[in-house]
């Protein structure tokens, strides 16, 4: 699997010319994978991590309120954002830091509310998320993110982004606990398995897809470090800035950054090639 921009079927044999297919071009619905794309990622999956505390400590609706009110809003902006004709940096950002707040819920409330060890939600997302890729790779023979140009890739593509964020909680708090790392020195071992993954694939050659995928879960764990690290009590082991300071401070620079992008367009993808039959 690598990223393939199009993929042209070729023509039948006895097939008239007017009857092959033509060809047009439709932008993809992700941004290019630039070096914005990670940062921006990663302080998504922050306020993933921030974000879920905050609204459960201060908004009095409970873990299960939260999730269900934190759902509903994701559900409208996914609606945009399938209705959108191209990427659009400010709907597409808006829905990834929504999906990190619900999949951080999803892990939290099948943890804290329902008493399922972490060893079992991990174990539970990384088969979805598999089984998701395997479903998706054998419909659209692609897992490419430069390729998101149709309905069904793009609903593939956001529900695997949800499994990541759920597998990436639920594993990097399996890990921190059984490990007892502590915020800072979880969020360097996490950043030394993504170079890892760089590495891998720059200089060993690893499949630029599945470098994509790998290093896409384990900014989750990594973003949910740093948040931490920022913003729980010095006693605790972080700097204490708290919460509100913390989420407040990354959606600002997410903000800036989206903005920035809206305006200048650098992670905008080059229309895909795509075939539509002749009448």
């Amino acid at each position: 699997m690598t990223y393939e921009l199009s993929e042209t079927p070729e023509a039948e044999p006895g097939t008239s010319a007017s009857a092959r297919p033509s060809h047009r071009l439709r932008r993809n619905k992700v941004p290019e994978v630039t070096a914005y794309f990670w940062i921006i990622k990663v302080l998504c999956t922050t306020v993933g991590e921030t974000a879920a505390d905050l609204l459960n400590e201060k908004a009095g609706l409970g873990l299960t309120g939260v999730s269900v009110l934190m759902s509903a809003l994701l559900a409208v902006v996914l609606v945009v954002q399938f209705r959108t004709k191209a990427y659009r940096a400010g709907v597409y950002w808006l829905a990834v830091a929504l999906i990190s707040v619900v999949g951080t819920l999803i892990s939290d409330n099948l943890t804290d509310n329902m008493g399922v060890p972490l060893e079992t939600t991990t174990a539970v997302f990384a088969v979805l998320l598999a089984v998701a890729f395997v479903v998706w790779y054998r419909r659209e023979r692609t897992l490419s993110i430069h390729s998101i140009d149709t309905t069904s890739r793009e609903a593939y593509y956001w529900l695997a982004v949800l499994f990541t964020f759920a597998l990436g909680t639920a594993g990097g708090d399996l890990l921190s606990e059984r490990m007892d790392l502590g915020y800072w020195l979880a969020a360097v071992l996490f950043a030394l398995a993504i170079a890892a993954v760089a590495i891998a694939h720059f200089a060993l050659g690893l499949d630029a897809v599945w470098s994509f995928w790998i290093a896409y879960v384990l900014t989750r764990p990594l973003g949910a470090s740093i948040g931490d690290y920022l913003s729980q009590p010095t006693g605790d082991g972080g700097l204490g800035f708290g919460t509100v300071v913390t989420s407040g401070l990354f959606l600002a620079v997410i903000l800036g950054l989206v903005v920035y992008l809206a305006v200048s367009r650098k992670d905008v993808a080059e229309p895909a090639r795509v075939t539509q039959q002749a009448d």
